[in-house]
């Protein structure tokens, strides 16, 4: 079956909003959705807290206010950070996940969970127990995480800045790259010009 590639960053509250959308393209279309982490630098694209312009503090505050309407539309709550995160475990989370079948699951919980203000993405503990929950081991996650993870997930992400990747989330079909959730329509479009839409039923 034809992939389409998502990148995604469990802090970005613009990935979590897209997630529903996203989804619905394995319904709609003959598509498998391949996702990988693409673990964000906020200081790279908004400064560091301590030294960022009163510019930059407005884009942050439209960024959260946009996202949280999105949220609002698909009655998902969004609470913006308490601080900033190093998104490194979630992300080797993920791949995890993904190596051991309970992506799904843990996807959606480490996005419920964090936009609610119940999981600290950087603490190892809270992520061992969201792998748990997720129908995980966690003590292989701690071995994977401190271990092959790190080279695997920089890996991932030195492709996809090759790949023009520089934001969440990220789209890439046919080599064709698309950046945000209101790019989805469009990629749609895309799949159905390749004739990949599912007939009605």
């Amino acid at each position: 079956m034809t992939q389409v590639r998502v990148y995604t960053d469990y802090k970005s509250p613009y990935a979590y909003v897209a997630n529903n959308a996203l989804f619905a393209l394995e319904q709609t279309h003959d598509v498998t959705l391949d996702w990988l982490p693409l673990t964000l630098h906020i200081a790279d694209y908004l400064d560091a807290v301590d030294t960022r312009s009163p510019h930059n503090w407005r884009k942050v505050k439209y960024a959260y206010m946009d996202a949280r309407r999105s949220a609002n539309e698909q009655g998902l709550v969004l609470k913006g950070p308490k601080r900033i995160y190093d998104g490194y475990l979630s992300s080797a989370g993920l791949l995890f996940a993904r190596r051991h079948g309970i992506f799904r699951a843990y996807h959606d919980l480490t996005f419920r969970l964090f936009w609610t203000h119940q999981l600290d993405i950087d603490v190892m503990d809270q992520m061992k127990d969201v792998i748990a929950r997720a129908g995980g081991d966690p003590d292989a996650f701690v071995a994977y995480a401190s271990g092959p993870g790190r080279a695997e997930h920089d890996e991932l992400r030195a492709q996809a800045e090759a790949l023009g990747v520089f934001g969440v989330p990220s789209m890439i079909f046919e080599g064709e790259l698309f950046w945000g959730g209101d790019r989805i329509a469009m990629l749609a479009r895309r799949l159905d010009a390749r004739g990949l839409r599912r007939a009605a039923d």
